[in-house]
């Protein structure tokens, strides 16, 4: 049976806090108590700990999925740090469609990394303090997120099953999913830390109803983060609707305070957010309905312009990022029915109810992303934790089922061991895939954040370059890191390739009397929301003292006249630092999903195919 809390809503409104028991359990718990002391199947410090230890691997390994977070969230940081960094066209202020606080708070952590000590020589000092910025960052949002989580987890264990609990844990720390989305600089990983707040507050009916803290955080995570992550409340609210609709007038009364007072928590980060964009744009501009104004009631194209997805696109994708979870995760509901056709627990409406609002979020989100014809994996993060609870609630019924001892049924004829034996195969099976495709993914994309370390001076050696050197971008402007991964005196700029969309401008570097960061309010040009090119966005190749660029043997004979072999170029450029970068387009599909050795056990066909991400350096004559 699938456990529910009997701590019902009656108890959590009516009864005063010193009224109420130190703890509450589910009804078959009974029998759990002989066998621990507490609640929890292991120690919440202990969950905190694997999932901060997981967060710090994504932050140290995980290579940086989308350009979005380079150029809309990076970048600004670097500014608003350093003075200078590369704008994107929704921070222009004629769009203001990015909020500046989330962008402040960020940059604050990465500027409190300038308190702890530096290396002693005065060029590598600044330069790896700016890389360290970008880690120390990293190590900030892993953080966050591993207390979320252990937030959540808790309260699952609390208000559903330990079981449950653990299972949440394993799905999390172990998929790649978690593995993209715990460290990233991205309002839809900020978006799901607060989700998992505003879960755990819904969830939790111990010590009375948090529905007022429940919206908050979702607001939180809609406001600063990415605003349709709010309607992820969706559910819970209309729990409190619907069990308020069949409640007395005193409990009418009551929950609509606390709807009242959670709106009223809302508009105030509404407000605060407002006065900070106020400050940097110089404008008056509400940042998230500007995002919903841009993503839903645009003229221009909105963001189908960058791009559309069959309605496939999110099934595969979690597939790959979360395997058997994925799929457990769409059973939850089929699975509940089920089990309560079969074998009714007789918990009643209430308990029933609760259920189907724990696995709804999950439902919600996917049908509505997977409706848009814009996809992106970044717009799944929110729904994360809800798929991962999803999953875990299917697994906890199916154990249920498959663990029963009753001969007249075919499962009791099953030996225990067997049965045991199964299970841990499938879910041993479905951990080394995550952990096989995690490898993977690193050792596949970890070049575009290691080839730039001669710079500043890579393993104690001189750094290369000189003051106001440029490094240039063409084809592979889209896997620049950010220019904390650029000495101070460096700047990053594009030569024009194949590519015919609007690329990223410049924060104005000029100093006015009207306050602080003046290029985040400064009229911009050749800045549009149409994903037009801007010829002014490109410097003459002539100009570039540096040059990204990869190579792919298997396609020397395919390049575009825009997109020459420059690493092959060696009368113009030398090779500083290469990196090995997979060619996906040449890879066999299962290689690329999970990590398979290079070795003679594989056939070719399944081996990797690879090409080269270099730093080159132009050649003096």
């Amino acid at each position: 049976m699938l456990p529910t809390t009997s701590w019902s809503r009656s108890q959590a409104i009516a009864m005063p806090p010193k009224a109420q028991p130190a703890r509450f359990e589910h009804p078959d718990a009974s029998h759990a108590k002989k066998k621990r002391k507490g609640p929890h199947p292991i120690e919440p410090i202990t969950a905190f700990y694997i999932f901060l230890a997981a967060g710090i691997v994504a932050a140290l390994f995980s290579p940086i999925q989308d350009c979005d977070e380079t150029f809309n969230y990076w970048e600004p940081a670097h500014y608003l740090s350093h003075g200078y960094g590369l704008q994107t066209w929704e921070y222009s202020p004629e769009f203001a469609i990015r909020s500046w606080l989330y962008i402040a708070l960020h940059a604050v952590v990465g500027n409190a990394r300038r308190l702890l000590p530096q290396s002693s020589k005065a060029r590598r000092t600044m330069s790896s303090r700016m890389v360290a910025e970008f880690y120390f960052v990293r190590y900030g949002l892993a953080l966050v997120c591993a207390l979320c989580q252990t937030v959540l987890f808790k309260v699952i264990s609390l208000t559903l099953n330990g079981r449950i609990a653990i299972f949440f844990l394993i799905a999390t720390v172990t998929s790649p999913g978690n593995f993209h989305a715990s460290a990233a600089f991205l309002p839809s990983s900020f978006a799901m830390y607060m989700c998992m707040l505003g879960a755990a507050a819904f969830m939790n009916w111990r010590g009375g109803l948090k529905t007022s803290q429940g919206i908050f955080w979702f607001a939180m995570g809609g406001v600063l983060g990415w605003p349709f992550a709010a309607a992820l409340c969706a559910p819970y609210i209309l729990e409190e609707v619907v069990f308020t609709f069949f409640s007395d007038k005193t409990a009418f009364i009551e929950s609509l305070i606390r709807l009242v007072r959670g709106v009223i928590s809302g508009l105030i980060i509404i407000f605060f957010d407002f006065l900070i964009n106020l400050f940097f744009y110089k404008k008056i501009a509400v940042v998230s309905w500007n995002i919903v104004k841009y993503n839903i009631f645009s003229s221009t194209g909105g963001p189908d312009l960058y791009g559309t997805e069959p309605w496939t696109f999110y099934f595969k994708n979690m597939a790959l990022n979360f395997n058997i979870w994925f799929v457990l995760a769409l059973l939850a509901l089929p699975l509940f029915l089920l089990q309560k056709i079969i074998a009714p627990s007789g918990h009643g409406f209430q308990s029933g109810l609760r259920t189907v609002v724990f696995v709804a979020p999950f439902y919600m989100w996917l049908a509505i992303f997977t409706a848009q014809p814009h996809k992106e994996e970044r717009f799944m993060y929110p729904a994360y934790p809800f798929l991962a609870l999803n999953a875990s609630m299917s697994l906890h019924i199916l154990l249920t089922a498959i663990g029963s001892t009753d001969p007249k049924t075919l499962m009791g004829k099953v030996p225990a061991r067997l049965k045991l034996l199964a299970v841990s195969l499938v879910v041993f099976l479905s951990v080394d895939i995550s952990l096989s495709r995690i490898y993977g993914i690193y050792s596949a994309y970890h070049a575009p954040l290691s080839i730039y370390k001669p710079l500043w001076g890579d393993a104690g050696a001189k750094p290369v370059g000189g003051q106001n050197d440029l490094v240039c971008f063409g084809k592979e402007w889209y896997r620049f890191p950010s220019s904390y991964f650029l000495p101070r005196d460096m700047h990053a700029k594009f030569v024009r390739s194949e590519f015919r969309g609007l690329l990223p401008g410049e924060f104005s570097e000029a100093k006015t009397g009207f306050g602080f960061w003046s290029g985040t309010w400064l009229p911009t040009s050749g800045l549009n929301d149409r994903n037009e090119e801007d010829l002014g966005k490109y410097v003459e190749l002539r100009a570039c003292s540096y040059l990204v660029d990869t190579q792919y043997p298997e396609r020397k004979d395919q390049l575009p006249p825009n997109e020459p072999d420059y690493i092959a170029d060696t009368e113009n450029w030398d090779v500083v630092k290469c990196e090995p970068f997979l060619d996906a387009a040449n890879t066999h599909l299962l290689a690329r999903t999970i990590w398979l050795p290079d070795v003679n056990g594989i056939p070719e066909k399944f081996r990797r195919k690879w090409g080269q991400h270099c730093l080159l350096q132009r050649r003096s004559k």
